[in-house]
C-alpha cells in the first residue's frame, strides 16, 4: 500500500521539472527530507546534478535528468526513465519549471517571446499532466502538482505573455482536478506572489523592471524552502488552491468580487509610472527551462 491517508508528500516517488534552482529545487530537497526519492530535471543537467548533490549531501536519494518540458518527446522520455529509476511509477509530479516574461504592451510583445513563454510555462505543464496523468489515475494514488502564479488571476499590464501562461495552468489544474476527482489523485496549483529566485534575471524582462522586481523580491519575497513547505502540506491535506502569501489571497478575493474595479485599478497604478517605449522592448533572452 503506497503513503498514508493523503500524505503524498511522504516517502514519495516525486518527479520535478525546473529542479535545478528556486522554487523547483526548493520542492526537490524538501520531498527529499521526507523521505522520498526524488528525480530532479531541468534543461540545465549540471543545474539539476548541483540539487541532486544538495539532497545525497542530506543523506537523501535522488537523480538528475535533462528535459526541455516544451518538448513532448523529452517529457515522455523523462516519465519512461523515471519509472526504471524508480522500478516503479510516480506517485508525485509537479510541473514547476518556468521563465519570467515582461515589459511591452500587448501588440509590442513579439511572437517569439509569446511563443517562448507560453512553450514553457503552459505546454510544459500541458505534456507533464498528459503524459503522467493516465499514469497516477490507473494507480489510482498519487498527486500532480502545477506552478502557476498569482499572475494566473492578477493580470497586471506589461505581462501578457506570463499572465496567459499561467492563467492556462490555473485553468488546467481546476480541470485536471475534476477529471481526477474519486480517482484516489490530487491536483493542487501553486499560486505565489514574490518569492525568492533568479527568475526576474533569467528571464525576458525589461531592464528597469529587472531592477525593481530584484530589489523588492529581496525585501519582501517568500523562501522557496517556505513556499515548498507551505505548498506540499496543502497538497496532502487535499487543497486545490495554495496561495502561500497573503497578497495573493487578498488579490484573489478582490478580483473575485469587483473584477471591473480592479482592473481599472491596475491600469490606473501602472499609468502612475510607465515604462518608457524603448526600455520595454529590450528584453533579456536567457533560456532558463526546466
Amino acid at each position: 500500500m503506497i503513503g498514508i491517508g493523503k500524505r503524498r508528500s511522504r516517502n514519495a516517488r516525486a518527479v520535478v521539472t525546473g529542479a535545478g534552482s528556486g522554487i523547483g529545487q526548493a520542492f526537490a530537497v524538501e520531498l527529499a527530507a521526507r523521505g522520498g526519492q526524488v528525480v530532479v530535471s531541468d534543461i540545465d543537467l549540471r543545474a539539476a546534478q548541483a540539487t541532486v548533490n544538495v539532497i545525497q549531501d542530506e543523506g537523501g536519494r535522488a537523480h538528475a535528468l535533462k528535459c526541455d518540458v516544451s518538448r513532448l518527446e523529452d517529457v515522455e522520455w523523462m516519465a519512461t526513465r523515471a519509472n526504471d529509476w524508480f522500478e516503479a511509477v510516480p506517485t508525485l509530479v509537479i510541473n514547476n519549471a518556468g521563465v519570467g516574461a515582461g515589459g511591452p504592451l500587448i501588440g509590442d510583445v513579439s511572437m517569439d517571446d509569446w511563443q517562448w513563454t507560453l512553450g514553457i510555462n503552459l505546454w510544459g505543464p500541458i505534456h507533464g499532466c498528459h503524459v503522467f496523468a493516465p499514469i497516477l489515475r490507473e494507480a489510482g494514488y498519487g498527486g500532480i502538482i502545477n506552478v502557476s502564479s498569482a499572475a494566473s488571476f492578477g493580470a497586471a499590464p506589461r505581462m501578457a505573455a506570463y499572465n496567459v501562461s499561467k492563467a492556462g495552468v490555473l485553468s488546467l489544474s481546476e480541470t485536471l482536478s475534476a477529471e481526477l476527482s474519486g480517482t484516489g489523485v490530487n491536483v493542487s496549483v501553486l499560486c505565489p506572489t514574490l518569492v525568492k529566485t533568479n527568475i526576474f534575471e533569467t528571464g525576458r524582462i525589461n531592464r528597469q523592471s529587472v531592477a525593481a522586481g530584484s530589489a523588492l523580491m529581496r525585501a519582501i519575497g517568500m523562501s522557496p524552502r517556505k513556499v515548498a513547505r507551505i505548498t506540499l502540506d496543502a497538497h496532502d491535506r487535499g487543497g486545490l488552491y495554495v496561495m502561500p502569501q497573503l497578497d495573493a489571497k487578498v488579490g484573489w478575493e478582490i478580483k473575485r468580487h469587483a473584477p471591473r474595479t480592479y482592473t481599472r485599478a491596475l491600469g490606473l497604478l501602472e499609468r502612475f509610472g510607465p515604462l518608457k517605449d524603448d526600455e520595454a522592448a529590450v528584453p533579456t533572452h536567457a533560456h532558463t527551462r526546466g
